[in-house]
């Protein structure tokens, strides 16, 4: 198992790139299979999430070449199986998108049901119930789900207000494309890693009214054609080097970054008395001596984003007062939370929220990452950390994080990994 190891202490300063959306890019790699004939995206991200999906789409018969950097071209004109490893679908939950994916195009498809982060239970129960409403016949059994269909018709589709599941509107959202009528589907998940998709089926030839409403209508079409599009920012990415900037008390621009994503986020900096700078594509921080505490809820977008509660988990614990952050998405997005205790922090979890008091300061420790954002949490928990902090499990910020440590590095931070190398990305064409 890889580590990273940081000496804290260092304000971080300078200019870094957020790379392009992991939760934006793997959408856009399952919807290309619909399209006979080739695709381009461009900011894709070199990670290892997104090589697990290219993976994906390869062993489904998809072909795909890097023509640049940051740069595929994907050729899905010939799909040569429906049927999906396990090996692939076990590793990360996001390569359940191919079930749309197959099920709109080749009408039938058998896919494992999904692993990942160890973050709390997320059923695929919402996307099933899309497929049935479609029309397919769903066999969910010995944890491998298999549909057909041999026709799809649009539906009326309700999704729980309450979750706005990105994953069952996408998947839903992949079937529906070339499935016949018109299907509306409502309470559908606003991210912008969503709208991203919708805006690329689209330019695809698919007819989708509401991009980016509550209540999408997609019209059937018989085909869809190729495309060229760019993945977005990522904004968890960016988020995580604001916090680590106004933590150290550096002054951290970020560049390649949407605002209009990031409002959230930018406001509870800004609860927190940071002054966030937005000049065109780029976020600017100025740490303080020491932040006020903040409290704060997830919420589905354009509420506060689950994958950046742990960073201000961090934030809090050396903030000046208490704070209460509150998880309504992942019942277990508390795992860093017991790592963090063990680097000096006065961390107490009731139910589904955090009681944080601040402390004066951090201590260097070894600890364990259990998933992506638990990982860039302790890591930013080291950079403010009196001395030295061993974070075990560097491989999971490998699957979220583009050149996570020589950006650091890049802005001062005194930051190197051990042990096994980051993610290969092969060059090759497939």
């Amino acid at each position: 198992m890889a580590k990273i190891i940081v000496t804290g202490g260092q304000p971080l300063r300078g200019e870094i790139r957020a790379s392009g959306s992991k939760n934006g890019t793997l959408p856009l790699l399952a919807a290309a299979l619909l399209v006979p004939g080739e695709t381009i995206i461009e900011n894709v991200p070199r990670i290892r999430d997104v090589m697990t999906m290219l993976e994906m789409l390869r062993a489904l018969g998809a072909k795909w070449q890097w023509v640049g950097p940051g740069q595929l071209r994907i050729d899905a004109t010939n799909l040569s199986s429906t049927v999906a490893p396990y090996d692939l679908v076990r590793a990360m939950r996001g390569s359940f998108y191919v079930a749309g994916a197959l099920l709109g195009r080749m009408r039938e498809a058998e896919v494992p049901l999904p692993g990942g982060c160890v973050i709390g239970s997320r059923p695929v129960d919402f996307h099933l119930a899309g497929f049935r409403a479609l029309g397919a016949h769903i066999e969910d059994e010995h944890g491998i789900m298999r549909a057909k269909a041999d026709r799809l018709r649009g539906a009326r589709i309700y999704l729980d207000p309450r979750y706005r599941s990105v994953g069952a509107t996408i998947n839903i959202m992949l079937a529906a494309c070339l499935a016949e009528g018109t299907t509306v589907l409502e309470n559908a998940s606003r991210e912008p890693e969503v709208v991203s998709c919708q805006e690329m089926l689209a330019r695809c030839g698919a007819k989708i009214q509401g991009i980016g409403a509550a209540t999408v209508v997609i019209e059937g079409v018989k085909r869809l054609h190729g495309t060229r599009v760019r993945a977005i920012p990522d904004r968890m990415e960016a988020g995580t080097f604001l916090v680590a900037g106004a933590i150290t008390g550096g002054d951290v621009t970020v560049e390649n970054v949407r605002s209009d994503h990031m409002h959230a986020v930018i406001e509870k900096l800004h609860e927190a008395g940071f002054v966030v700078h937005s000049k065109g594509s780029a976020l600017r921080i100025a740490g303080v001596r020491r932040p006020r505490a903040v409290d704060i809820s997830t919420a589905p977008y354009p509420g506060f984003p689950t994958d950046l509660q742990p960073n201000f988990g961090v934030l809090a614990a050396v903030a000046e007062g208490t704070s209460v952050i509150e998880e309504t998405i992942f019942e277990s997005r508390f795992n860093y939370a017991d790592e963090l205790a063990r680097m000096g922090a006065n961390i107490r979890i009731v139910g589904r929220a955090a009681i944080i008091r601040g402390v004066e300061r951090l201590y260097g420790a070894p600890v364990e990452a259990t998933d992506i954002r638990a990982g860039s949490a302790l890591v930013l928990a080291g950079l403010v950390a009196e001395g030295r902090t061993e974070v075990e499990g560097a491989e999971f910020l490998d699957r979220g994080y583009e050149d996570f440590v020589s950006k650091l590095g890049v802005l001062g931070a005194q930051i190197e990994r051990v042990g096994q190398e980051g993610a290969e990305v092969e060059a090759c064409s497939h």
